[in-house]
C-alpha cells in the first residue's frame, strides 16, 4: 500500500521529482529515464510506470535548461523502440503459455485480452495507436509477438509509433512547460494527460459492456 501511494505521489508531483532526481545523480538522470520508459513499454509486469506524463514532464524541465532535450529525445525514443521490441520477443516465446496460466501473480490476463481485443480491432496501426494509451501501451508489442506478427512490419509501426509519441509529450512539454499557467497547476496538467489518455479505453470499455448486454 506504501508502494502505492508513494508512486502516486512521485507522478503528481513529478515536476519536482525530476528537479531532485537531477540535482542528485546529473547525467545519470537519463539512465534512469531509460528504464523506466524502457521498463514501462517492454515489461508487460510494470504497465503502471508513468510514460506520457514522465515525457512530458521532462520536456518542461529542459526548456528551463536543466538537462539538454536533444538528448532527452535520444534516450527516450531509445528506450521506447527498445522496451516495445523486447516485449514482442516475450510475446513471441512465452506468450501463450502465459495466457493458459489460470493464475498470474504479476500479470492481469483481462489486460492481455483487452490488447489483444484492440490489435484484432485496429490491425498493425495498434502499434502506434497503442502508443497513447497507457496499459493498452504495455501489452500490445506482447500481443503482437504473441501472435506473431512479422517482425520487418513490427519494427517499422514501432519506430513511427515510438516517434510519434516521444515528439508529441516531450514536445509539449518543451513549448508549453513554460507557461505560467501550467507550471502553476503542473499536477494537475499531469492528471489531465492522464486522463485523456485513458478516455479511448474507458470508451472501449462501455462500448463492450453495451454490445454484450445486447445479445
Amino acid at each position: 500500500m506504501n508502494n502505492i501511494v508513494y508512486a502516486v505521489d512521485f507522478i503528481l508531483n513529478l515536476d519536482k521529482s525530476l528537479f531532485g532526481i537531477i540535482q542528485n545523480y546529473g547525467l545519470w538522470t537519463y539512465l534512469l529515464l531509460f528504464l523506466i520508459i524502457f521498463c514501462e513499454t517492454g515489461l508487460v509486469i510494470t504497465p503502471f510506470l508513468p510514460g506520457d506524463s514522465l515525457i512530458f514532464a521532462s520536456g518542461a524541465l529542459a526548456a528551463m535548461g536543466s538537462l539538454n532535450v536533444f538528448a532527452f529525445f535520444i534516450v527516450f525514443l531509445s528506450a521506447a523502440v527498445l522496451g516495445d521490441t523486447v516485449n514482442y520477443y516475450i510475446g513471441k516465446k512465452i506468450g501463450t503459455k502465459i495466457l493458459e496460466k489460470e493464475n498470474m501473480r504479476f500479470i492481469k490476463k483481462e489486460y492481455i485480452i483487452k490488447a489483444h481485443t484492440f490489435y484484432e480491432k485496429h490491425g498493425s496501426m495498434t502499434i502506434v495507436i497503442g502508443r497513447f494509451i497507457p496499459i493498452i501501451r504495455t501489452f500490445v508489442p506482447f500481443v503482437a509477438g504473441m501472435g506473431e506478427m512479422n517482425y520487418m512490419k513490427f519494427i517499422a509501426y514501432n519506430i513511427l509509433g515510438g516517434f510519434l509519441w516521444v515528439t508529441l509529450f516531450i514536445g509539449g512539454g518543451y513549448f508549453f512547460g513554460n507557461l505560467p499557467f501550467i507550471q502553476d497547476n503542473f499536477s494537475f496538467v499531469l492528471i489531465a494527460i492522464i486522463v485523456i489518455s485513458i478516455v479511448p479505453v474507458i470508451i472501449t470499455f462501455i462500448k463492450e459492456r453495451k454490445d454484450a448486454k445486447a445479445y
